[in-house]
């Protein structure tokens, strides 16, 4: 199979299995990066999607095939391999499409630094490998089979201070997914009690899909909260890596409020720290932020550019509108389970109800994300820049535009051929009327 450009994303690969993304791939993409990253080391972890297990098959043996040593992990979350790689190994690639529907696979790929964390980013891969062929080295790597969960998991509970956690009963809603494996193990070690759903690995995703944020997905766990009296709920995607949480009330709470009460906490316990955001956030993260004494961070979207926010702005966490939290002490990497052991920790300190804490947090009225399918999206944006000339304007990612009442940011997808608007105001009044004035504007120009 030829090489499928499309497959190669902003942040990772993601395809059709095995349509766009097969064996032969997998193996030529093995050989790449090793080659690429000149590790002596790379850790294999992977999912529970249809086609992982080949796919992990087919890298390992294109690492190897390069002389480099691979350690498999098997079956494990997303971050799980993010700690390998942080604390041990040279580079790592996790098999899993994350929370796309279940005709996906894909990989991910971070990167041992001196600093913390780094990724490949799957379009630079495919600028290295497009033109290329890789020989067979002299000497095959070799394959070691090592199991780096016991030690992943204590990494996980190191975030917390155990003998304050208070006994909670929480709902887990794994989606199908790796939390599935990982939550029973982690909750071991915990107080208190787990209501499980959807504790089956199974890469047909048969509980809902694999996104959170899709309101089918959504309703069983809110549901299962209330019904069990639980201090409250978390669902997470097919890898870990995101999680939403969920009020005793069944509400679900926006990834970027979410954020607020992590940030809470950690300004609490590390005074004057950097927390970084990508910049559609709520403009309540910002104020928090500043008003607890923090270091607001700012960044384009996507987990990658905010992880290397927090970085550079030597930050202690960050945090976006899609609910990946990443954390310097976790090596600048993004981790479900360590967002639920810091949010545990606040819910223990304050002793109270998890609605109470969030009350008042933040003031604003978001609409949900606009999206138009264009060609036309540099003019576009330019219109808006004459348009919205008299506001404040930033041009970090897209073009972001702020009124003492109300902002907006248009911006291209990094994922998807897609111009997406985030609007945003002090009530659900404005919010309404700007985004009438913001649709006439976008139905003019297309």
């Amino acid at each position: 199979m030829a090489l499928n450009p499309k497959i190669f994303k902003s942040y990772d690969i993601r395809g059709i299995y095995p349509d766009e993304l097969d064996e032969e791939t997998a193996f030529k993409i093995g050989q790449a990066y090793a080659q690429i990253t000149k590790a002596e080391t790379i850790l294999v972890g992977r999912d529970m999607r249809i086609g992982s297990p080949e796919l992990s098959k087919a890298v390992i043996e294109g690492v190897l095939s390069q002389g480099v040593n691979v350690y498999d992990t098997g079956m494990i979350s997303c971050d799980g391999v993010y700690f390998g790689v942080g604390k041990t190994y040279d580079a790592g690639v996790y098999i899993t499409a994350s929370h796309n529907p279940k005709e996906y696979n894909g990989m991910k790929f971070p990167i041992h630094g001196s600093s913390g964390m780094k990724w490949l980013r799957g379009a630079e891969l495919y600028e290295f490998m497009r033109d290329k062929t890789f020989a067979v080295a002299s000497g095959k790597g070799k394959l070691i089979e090592r199991d780096i969960t016991p030690e992943y998991i204590e990494h996980v509970l190191s975030f917390a201070d155990l003998k304050k956690i208070r006994p909670l009963k929480i709902v887990i809603d794994a989606g199908n997914g790796m939390a599935g494996k990982i939550a029973p193990l982690l909750f071991k070690k915990l107080p208190g009690e787990i209501i499980p759903l959807n504790f089956t690995l199974d890469g047909t995703f048969p509980g809902h899909p694999s996104n959170p944020l899709l309101p089918e997905s959504q309703v069983e766990i809110s549901k299962k909260v209330v019904e069990t009296r639980a201090d409250f709920g978390i669902i997470m995607d097919g890898d870990t890596d995101r999680l939403f949480f969920v009020t005793e009330k069944g509400d679900f709470i926006r990834a970027d409020v979410t954020l607020i009460l992590l940030a809470k906490h950690f300004l609490k316990h590390n005074p004057g720290v950097g927390i970084a955001y990508n910049l559609i956030c709520s403009r309540a993260v910002r104020e928090r932020i500043a008003e607890w004494g923090g270091r607001p961070l700012r960044a384009a979207v996507g987990y990658v550019n905010v992880a290397e926010a927090m970085r550079n702005g030597q930050g202690i966490m960050s945090g976006e509108v899609s609910a990946h939290y990443a954390f310097r002490d976790n090596y600048y990497a993004d981790s479900g389970f360590i967002a639920l052991m810091i949010l545990i920790s606040l819910i223990s300190e304050e002793n109270r109800k998890l609605s109470d804490i969030m009350e008042g947090l933040n003031p604003y009225f978001r609409l949900d994300e606009i999206n138009f399918k264009t060609d036309k999206m540099q003019e576009i944006i330019a219109a808006a820049r004459e348009k919205f000339k008299d506001g404040q304007q930033n041009e970090l990612d897209g073009l972001t535009v702020e009124y003492k009442d109300w902002w907006l940011n248009i911006r291209p997808s990094n994922t998807e051929p897609l111009l997406r608007i985030t609007i945003e105001a002090e009530t659900k009044e404005i919010a309404a009327e700007k985004e009438k004035e913001v649709r006439k504007f976008l139905e003019e120009n297309l």
